[in-house]
């Protein structure tokens, strides 16, 4: 900026004419200056050595790139650096705007607040400055402004940076960054300013503050920004305030809001305490600019005049445009205005020589009078200091903009400050009718600026939110993402792919452009360069996974099926047409609001709205896996912080719904589980929140009570294991008592349902769905309901009951645990054939083997191989690459591959013989990995689930232990090589020596005769011989250095046997302590999915698997049958038995909140909060029992005055002859109670009247 802003300085003034000529004898210039620091030639061409009769700072001086400006430290000030910046009164205010909020980092204003006059050494009355301290700087902090003052140690402004730090002091670090101070003061009035000048820009410049306790004009450590301004004066006032009111002026005419989002231009209010004769004339083009004004009543001769004026030249009209026949009682009227103007001007500024000039500028401030607010600092209440800057501005936009609404623009100043207190109690206090077209850009207003509380504010009173939110709405939503955001910085990835591939064909391009084919700004390119809901279909679905159907594709006619590049080109070819679905009302308003404030990670704002939107525990599930996601992309750690919180914050919201719903109704809460969402892409509960990570809520007992439910199918949960596998192994005892099983819920409540009314309410009960009789509402409905019953009546069944022993049959093998159970003894047989294969049985190649039982092994081998194309490609009803790419995220997929692709290597190289032995050793490495297979399968276990969670976790830890330990290996396993032997080329006993060997050495196995030089054995063969030795030979070893040998010995046990191991431990022990806490919680989690697996398998466990293949392929796919098991995990529920199961989870959010409400209204903080209000309103109250008190006394005072002057006059006219009475005076009989009059003055003064008209009429 160095080369843009420029000063002014003077460079010639003749001697003559110095201002302080008499006084300096010649010594000044007329600028202030001394004139021996001007240069004696003129730089411009009219400059010469004609003397000048009156100095001109446009003329009389030249412009120069600015030497000062930076950061400023005040010395022993203690506190953050300023910024500052000398500059000429004609820089253009936007270049300084830019410079401050770009490059300075001052937060953009939603109000300035200029403060003039109170200059010098003049005296701040203490009232005032309780109002600065008490109402500006609070004003400023809840609207986030900027208070401009002159920035000096003196006067007013002094006050203000006083007030600017005791608000620093008691505020947080945000509350700090809402209030900033700014300092715009002339250059040649700052003390000490050859100290900031540096024309490289001082960073920072050490400023010393003058040392003295009265007013001066150093600059306030207080301020945030100083614009120190030079138009080539030293010494004088009133250089900065052309460039301070064009400041002012174009600050005004910018937008509120992040990056000027806002609905209302910036605010601008100019406060006036105090002040000479000269701000008139800047209060008076400041006016004419409609630049509101606050006048502080009682501050100072300026204020004082302006406030009487407002309230003596009231009382008659200000050269109204009247007929011609009523010009003369115009100008009569005028004159008079005119001469209690002069009065007033020559009773504050009396030695005034310009008093006509002054008139006329009085007379100029009136005309513009409704821009002017008066406060009467000494009887309002500074607390209410804030309400009158918003009146203030209000009464200015009114003015401005005559069709504005005045409760219009009221409201959009309160939102601009965040002052929802003001809007309650000012504007939605029910005395408005509220329209939704006044509430629209305020509504929009609050949600891109992050204002939850108006955004509740404006729902409850009057914003239907399903006119407001269209298609069109929530796309300018998306793009007014700040983009320091990492929604923004993603969807503009996705935006810019899809420009990419943006380009016209040659014919569509013609087309596009022919006149026949008008297009709209919103229609045409422009619209396919802009953000549309592909992206943010794009990003959730990235985000979100496979776990739900992609958002907005059916709203833009997309195939979910389709292929990127395919999808990409039908957007673009949707967004240059006319964009018909942005007019359309979004399906779920809330939920669309929802996602939008999560991906922005705005805490406040989602909350709210997912109290606002339906299925709240999906919903908060969704938002808990949207932002863990978003947490693993985010490259800032307190954004990634913040984002955990939040989504730890909605997992526990899920939690505490589901805990409510569950404790009111069991199988409803269980149906909550299991529904697909239409909200969330068909997604269930279970699959958000395993999708999510979420332990705690699958933690929950519902959650594990279902799954209980699921495993044990229809047998009852209290069966024992030994029950089972006696009835694996003997069929027949299924139907006995031996297994108990549950009754069916569908029988009993087709049994009951008829009978008579369902008690149960929307808040409790037992049963998934209520009655039909509780849902009829309507005569309609009642016959709808008979016509029903006679059909099912009169219809055969549909579903006829099974006979008994299919029935029992199918509940005891179709149970997930009997499938789980019947696969872990069968794989126990695998895994002993196959050992007894590899030990026993294991043939020569062909044609000597392989031999009937390793063909029965391939055969088994090749039944597990069905089974995982089967979980592959016949699950669900994803692509084939989702489907792929779900398999192989999963661990023990991975593992079965490994196993099984292992054991086909095994097998086709043993049929080799060449090749047989490697094919034995991959077949019995092979079995370890089937071994191992087993830990997944007792990860069921109770016991053994949570410690097998514990050796997982423990296994990162070998990690890092081997890392270390790699490092210490290679270090001591070179060293010693070189070391014992000087040359030896064989690379197998290399790596021996340098891995091996050191490797043992930890488990005690040391060769000392190999090492030590004493304990050598003698008689071994062994050559120095080079050529013997590449050619086989012995080395023999080295004893030159076999103390160094012996030391590293040492060290290196030192370190692996005590150091690393007990590290190991200590590893061990915290990872245990750890995870033993949440090992159950992971356990349960994991649960889940080894439940979902063995539901969806088929009952029949390898080899005779391939039955239930068979039975499959016919079912499902010859004769069609849809599968009946997947409702036990996705059921999909419509009409009104999803409106009621909607109805009763909203009743259990609410239940929720309320009790959360209740327990934060329970707080000690909230009490004293409360306590304090309270307190707060007895003082105003005291206060104005006091003020009332004191009017009193002043009647009393005045009562006193009248009944001593009646005295005096009744006794006067006793004592003479004028007055004839026919009765005595009236005597006081004691006390007598009386009230007050309400105008003392006006009774005294008509009684006075009433009295010389007496008199008078007796001619006395």
């Amino acid at each position: 900026m160095t080369g843009c802003v420029c000063v002014y300085v003077c460079v010639f003034m003749c001697v003559s004419l110095s201002l302080s000529a008499p006084v300096s004898n010649g010594a000044l210039c007329q600028c202030g200056g001394e004139r021996e620091t001007h240069g004696s030639i003129a730089t411009r061409d009219y400059f010469g050595a004609a003397i000048v009769s009156q100095w001109d700072s446009s003329q009389h001086s030249s412009e120069y790139p600015t030497d000062a400006f930076g950061e400023l430290e005040f010395a022993e000030a203690g506190r953050r650096h300023s910024h500052f910046l000398r500059l000429s009164c004609d820089t253009t205010p936007q270049m300084v705007y830019t410079l401050m909020t770009a490059h300075w980092g001052v937060p953009s204003p939603n109000l300035v607040v200029s403060v003039v006059g109170g200059e010098g050494c003049e005296k701040v009355k203490t009232w005032v400055r309780e109002v600065l301290r008490q109402g500006l700087v609070r004003a400023a902090q809840s609207t986030g402004a900027w208070i401009v003052t002159g920035g000096l140690r003196e006067g007013v402004s002094h006050c203000v940076g006083e007030a600017v730090r005791d608000h620093a002091a008691a505020a947080s670090s945000l509350s700090q960054k809402k209030v900033i101070a700014v300092g715009v003061a002339p250059w040649g009035l700052v003390h000490n300013r050859q100290q900031l000048i540096n024309a490289q820009g001082s960073f920072p410049a050490r400023y010393y503050v003058q040392n003295t306790s009265r007013d001066s004009c150093c600059l306030d450590n207080n301020y945030q920004a100083f614009l120190l301004v030079d138009d080539g004066s030293v010494g004088r006032r009133g250089g900065e305030m052309v460039f301070r009111a064009k400041m002012e002026d174009y600050i005004s005419h910018q937008r509120t809001g992040i990056w000027g989002s806002g609905s209302i231009d910036v605010p601008v209010l100019c406060m006036l305490i105090s002040g000479d004769a000269a701000m008139l004339e800047r209060v008076d083009l400041s006016l004419k600019k409609a630049t509101p004004w606050l006048v502080l009543n009682g501050s100072g001769p300026a204020a004082d005049l302006i406030c009487e004026l407002l309230d003596a030249l009231s009382a008659g009209p200000m050269s109204p445009p009247s007929p011609q026949p009523e010009v003369e009682g115009s100008e009569k009227t005028s004159a008079e205005l005119r001469d209690r103007a002069r009065e007033r001007v020559r009773r504050h500024f009396p030695a005034k020589a310009d008093l006509e000039k002054l008139v006329d500028r009085a007379l100029s401030i009136y005309k513009n009078r409704d821009l002017i607010t008066v406060f009467h600092g000494e009887q309002e209440s500074s607390d209410d200091f804030d309400t009158v800057l918003l009146k203030a501005l209000v009464r200015a936009s009114k003015r401005v903009s005559s069709d504005a609404s005045e409760y219009t623009e009221e409201l959009k100043l309160a939102v601009a400050w965040n002052r929802v207190d003001i809007a309650k109690s000012e504007l939605f206090n029910g005395d408005i009718q509220w329209k939704y077209e006044d509430l629209e850009d305020s509504m929009t207003d609050a949600l891109i600026n992050d204002k939850p509380q108006f955004i509740r504010l404006f729902n409850e009173n009057g914003l239907n939110i399903l006119d407001y939110l269209t298609y069109r709405h929530l796309e300018v939503l998306y793009r007014s993402l700040s983009d320091s955001s990492l929604a923004f910085t993603l969807l503009q990835r996705l935006l810019t792919e899809r420009q990419g591939l943006a380009i016209c064909s040659p014919k569509e391009a013609v087309a596009l452009k022919s006149p026949q084919n008008p297009m709209s700004p919103l229609s045409g390119p422009s619209s396919v360069k802009e953000l549309s809901l592909y992206e943010v279909s794009r990003l959730l679905w990235d985000i979100l996974g496979d776990v739900c159907e992609p958002f907005y594709y059916s709203l833009l006619g997309l195939d979910q099926s389709a292929s990127t590049r395919r999808a990409l080109k039908q957007v673009n070819k949707l967004l240059q047409g006319d964009c018909s679905y942005r007019e359309q009302s979004c399906l779920y308003p809330w939920a669309s609001l929802f996602i939008w404030a999560v991906l922005q990670n705005r805490s406040e704002m989602a909350v709210y709205f997912w109290e606002m939107a339906g299925e709240s525990v999906h919903s908060a599930l969704a938002g808990c896996k949207i932002l863990r996601e978003l947490s693993k992309l985010e490259s800032e750690t307190e954004t990634k912080l913040s984002m955990k919180e939040l989504a730890q914050k909605f997992e526990n919201l899920a939690l505490d719904v589901f805990s409510e719903c569950y404790q009111s109704s069991e199988s409803r809460s269980f149906t909550l589980l299991i529904r697909q969402s239409p909200v969330w892409g068909k997604a269930t509960c279970l699959q958000m929140a395993t999708s999510a990570d979420a332990r705690h809520f699958f933690s929950h007992d519902g959650v594990q009570s279902l799954l209980s439910q699921i495993w044990w199918g229809d047998m009852k949960r209290s069966t024992k294991v030994w029950k089972l596998v006696l009835s694996f192994f003997l069929p027949p005892l299924i139907y006995t008592n031996l297994i108990s099983f549950r009754e069916h819920e569908e029988e009993v409540r087709s049994e009951e349902v008829p009978l008579g009314r369902d008690t149960e309410s929307l808040d409790g009960g037992d049963a998934t769905m209520l009655s039909l009789s509780d849902i009829m509402q309507t005569e309609e409905d009642v016959e709808e309901y008979a016509a029903l019953r006679d059909n099912l009546k009169s219809a055969p069944s549909s579903n006829p009951k099974r006979p008994f022993v299919l029935l029992r049959w199918r509940e005891f093998w179709f149970a997930p645990v009997t499938s789980f159970l019947g696969n872990v003894l069968m794989y126990f047989l695998f895994l002993i054939l196959f050992a007894y294969i590899l030990l026993l049985d294991f043939k020569p190649p062909p044609p000597h083997g392989p031999s009937t039982l390793e063909f029965v092994l391939y055969f088994w081998v090749f039944t597990m191989v069905c089974e995982e194309i089967r979980q592959t490609f016949f699950r669900g009803n994803t692509t084939l690459y989702q489907r792929m790419k779900l398999y192989i995220e999963d661990m023990w997929n991975k593992c079965d591959i490994t196993a099984i692709s292992l054991f086909a290597l095994g097998m086709c190289c043993r049929m080799f013989p060449w090749s047989y032995e490697f094919g034995r050793a991959v077949l019995a490495v092979d079995y370890m990995v089937f071994t191992l297979r087993l830990i997944h399968i007792f990860a069921i276990h109770k016991q053994l689930g949570p410690k097998i969670i514990i050796v997982e976790k423990m296994m990162k830890d070998i990690f890092f232990f081997l890392f270390f330990l790699a490092v210490w290996l290679l270090a001591y396993g070179v060293a010693n090589q070189a070391l014992l032997y000087s040359y030896d080329p064989r690379p197998g006993w290399i790596f021996r020596r340098v891995f091996y060997r050191p490797y043992l050495h930890i488990f005690g196995q040391i060769p000392i005769h190999e090492m030590d030089a004493d304990k050598l054995d003698e008689g071994i063969e062994c050559t120095n011989n080079a050529t013997l030795v590449e050619a086989g030979a012995e080395p023999c070893m080295s004893t030159d250095h076999n103390w160094l040998v012996v030391i590293l010995l040492v060290i290196f046990l030192l370190v692996t046997n005590i150091l690393l191991v007990n590290l190991l431990i200590a590893m061990f022990s915290h990872t245990f302590s750890k995870v033993q806490e949440h090992s159950d919680n992971y356990w349960k989690f994991q649960r889940y999915n080894l439940i979902v697996e063995y539901h969806s398998r088929p009952c029949l466990a390898p080899p005779f698997i391939l039955i239930s293949h068979l039975h499959l392929i016919i079912k499902r796919h010859i004769r069609k049958i849809p599968s009946t098991k997947i409702k036990h995990f996705v059921l999909e529920i419509h009409g009104r038995e999803a409106s009621r199961l909607n109805t009763w989870e909203a009743i259990q959010k609410e239940n929720i909140l309320f009790a959360q409400n209740k327990r934060e209204r329970e707080k000690d903080s909230e009490r004293l909060k409360r306590t304090s209000v309270k307190v707060d309103n007895v003082l105003k109250q005291m206060a104005e029992i006091r003020d009332h008190d004191r009017r009193l006394r002043m009647l009393e005072t005045e009562l006193e005055y009248c009944s001593s002057a009646l005295s005096w006059m009744t006794e006067a006219l006793s004592q003479s002859n004028l007055v004839k009475t026919t009765r005595p005076p009236p005597a006081l009989r004691g006390k007598v109670a009386y009230s007050l009059p309400y105008d003392t003055g006006y009774m005294y003064d008509l009684f006075l009247w009433k009295v010389a008209s007496y008199l008078s009429s007796h001619g006395i």
